[in-house]
């Protein structure tokens, strides 16, 4: 009896990779999709059928202006993802070791917060101008408070147990952040980066959208203006496979600074 229950065999048919089930729903999704419009004979101006929107992105993947803008967008999102990580694992770090000041600061966070950023962006305009520093600006607040909020939580989540290992053996308080506070609360950082990596560039491709000359947001306002939906939603693929590479490098980055933790499996 034990030897059938230990057989993989009996349990049961071999699971395909979850990535070849995504494919499947992906592709009859699109099929669907092609179905509706072929079979309704739906307008090109309201939707486009995903065979002529692929063909159009061919098209923007050879044309060197597109990844002008590409190159833009991707630098607004990076230089917005670098400072917001920076400014939320700094302040967070200091924020979670100091309960009474964060106590004091987090009604000004939580306003901050319910503020509708894309309502900013207009204000940030005139402080900072159409050009790249108005969207990094943006990139930043918005990608901001996940990694500043998740490094809060993992600082707070470290085990007592080894917090009083640390203090048994006398650890000065940078000792205690390199080698307890820091790498224990990293499974949470790198939770909130990823969350911020896509707010990142949600807030770069806004900031385009309202006040900028250049960029895949400003691309994309181009296109509606023409009234090219093909061409629109090819934007809005090329945005959505740039949101996965950047979404991509920081799950990676988890796979490799963390590979000890659960979710990295």
């Amino acid at each position: 009896m034990s030897e059938k229950n230990n057989n993989p065999s009996a349990e049961g048919p071999a699971q395909f990779p979850a990535w070849i089930g995504s494919l499947l729903l992906l592709f009859v999704f699109l099929g669907g999709w092609e179905a509706y419009v072929r079979f309704f004979n739906v307008s090109k101006l309201i939707l486009p059928p995903p065979s002529a929107v692929g063909m159009q992105w061919i098209k923007f993947l050879a044309d060197k202006n597109v990844w002008f803008h590409t190159g833009v967008t991707a630098w607004e999102t990076f230089l917005g993802f670098i400072l917001a990580s920076i400014l939320g694992v700094g302040l967070g770090m200091i924020l979670g070791k100091m309960p009474r000041l964060e106590r004091m600061l987090n009604p000004f966070v939580i306003a901050t917060q319910v503020i509708p950023k894309v309502a900013l962006v207009p204000l940030f305009i005139v402080w900072f101008g159409f050009g790249i520093t108005s969207k990094v600006v943006i990139a930043t607040i918005l990608a901001f408070f996940p990694i500043l909020l998740n490094t809060v939580l993992g600082v707070k989540s470290v085990e007592r147990g080894h917090s009083e290992v640390m203090a048994s053996i006398n650890a000065s308080p940078m000792q205690r952040l390199v080698h307890l506070d820091f790498p224990s609360s990293l499974p949470y950082i790198l939770t909130g980066m990823e969350v911020g990596v896509v707010l990142s560039i949600i807030g770069a491709v806004v900031g385009e959208y309202l006040g900028g000359n250049v960029g895949l947001g400003n691309l994309a306002v181009r296109e509606m203006n023409t009234y090219n939906t093909t061409a629109l939603f090819a934007v809005i693929v090329h945005l959505s496979v740039l949101g996965f590479a950047f979404y991509a490098i920081v799950v990676g980055a988890r796979k490799y600074l963390i590979p000890w933790h659960g979710s990295s499996n």
